[in-house]
């Protein structure tokens, strides 16, 4: 019995032996796995994983909101970012407004809302539409949240109560931006435009853009003149609200995906990490250090700085200084 129970606990200890040598490449025997260099990647406030897919800034704060619900926020003009969750959350536009608040939306049909220093986030839920594709903050500080089934909403009390306009289209609203008090305008699929002329209070389709044009993006900086973005490269320009548009050459030749004003230039980031801006009825790719051929989803303009904030997949998020550009 005495040598059984030898021979049962040596094959035990041979057993554990043997496990742990197996095991020993991986985590070691007698110590611990090196966790540091894992443990400090996590840390970082920006993840390699991470998609931007909207930016805005309001003079001092910049937040961007990503495709897994993180949100960056710096308060050094995109020097350094900090890191937040939003549960269950996927933010596809941002806007500043007047107040300096931040106000997005999110792809499960719900807009958030943070203070002028990009925290204290909060969401309320959006019925209509059901889901958003584009959000603006006009002077008033209202919301203005446009997406599928060509449905455009309004809050004007911080999303506690919602004025919905229905354009009986199947269709996705991809812009909306109200120019003036009394003046907004929204673009969608297959050419689809909509404007106010009261406000926001009543909306009625003008004219549509040709060949059935999917705007990918849309700015105005009057009630008469804006552009669009779309396919392939494609960039419309109307001078009279809508009712007509002529194309715009685009040395680029690549798509934009957000249409913005940066030191009253209209600029435009797209695929291939492109950058360009608006220059004597052209638009022109716009050179910087180091570009990375991947999209770009999302902009800001930071004319404290003379810079834009880009961001894209793979933990894209880059300043790009544009004084000196501009002056080449």
């Amino acid at each position: 019995m005495k040598h059984a129970g030898k021979r049962c606990a040596r094959t035990a200890l041979n057993v554990a032996l043997m496990a742990c040598l197996a095991l020993a490449g991986l985590t070691g025997c007698q110590s611990a796995a090196d966790l540091s260099a894992v443990n400090a990647e996590a840390a970082r406030p920006v993840q390699r994983y991470d998609i931007t897919q909207a930016l805005a800034a309001n003079g001092r704060t910049v937040v961007a909101g990503t495709q897994s619900g993180a949100v960056l926020v710096s308060a050094d003009q995109g020097r350094s970012w900090q890191r937040q969750m939003l549960a269950g959350a996927s933010l596809v536009g941002l806007a500043a407004c007047p107040d300096g608040s931040f106000v997005g939306v999110d792809f499960f049909h719900k807009v958030w809302r943070a203070d002028a220093a990009g925290t204290q986030w909060s969401a309320v839920p959006l019925d209509k539409p059901r889901t958003p594709l584009a959000v603006s903050c006009d002077a008033q500080g209202r919301w203005w949240v446009a997406g599928t089934a060509a449905t455009l909403a309004v809050s004007a009390d911080r999303g506690a109560t919602w004025q919905v306009s229905e354009l009986a289209e199947d269709a996705q609203l991809t812009g909306v931006q109200m120019v003036d008090a009394r003046f907004g305008i929204a673009t969608g699929e297959f050419g689809l435009i909509a404007v106010t002329t009261d406000g926001g209070a009543t909306w009625s389709r003008r004219g549509k853009m040709p060949d059935e044009f999917y705007p990918y993006a849309s700015l105005f900086v009057s009630p008469a003149e804006g552009w669009v973005s779309g396919l392939a490269g494609q960039i419309l320009h109307t001078t009279d609200g809508g009712l007509s548009w002529t194309r715009q050459p685009n040395a680029s030749q690549m798509p934009l995906y957000r249409l913005f004003l940066h030191e009253g230039i209209p600029y435009g980031v797209g695929a291939g990490g492109t950058v360009a801006r608006l220059d004597g009825g052209q638009w022109q790719p716009v050179a910087y250090p180091d570009p990375l051929p991947v999209f770009l989803g999302a902009a800001a303009s930071i004319p404290e700085q003379h810079a834009l904030v880009i961001g894209g997949p793979g933990g894209l998020l880059r300043v790009i200084g544009t004084q000196a550009l501009a002056a080449r």
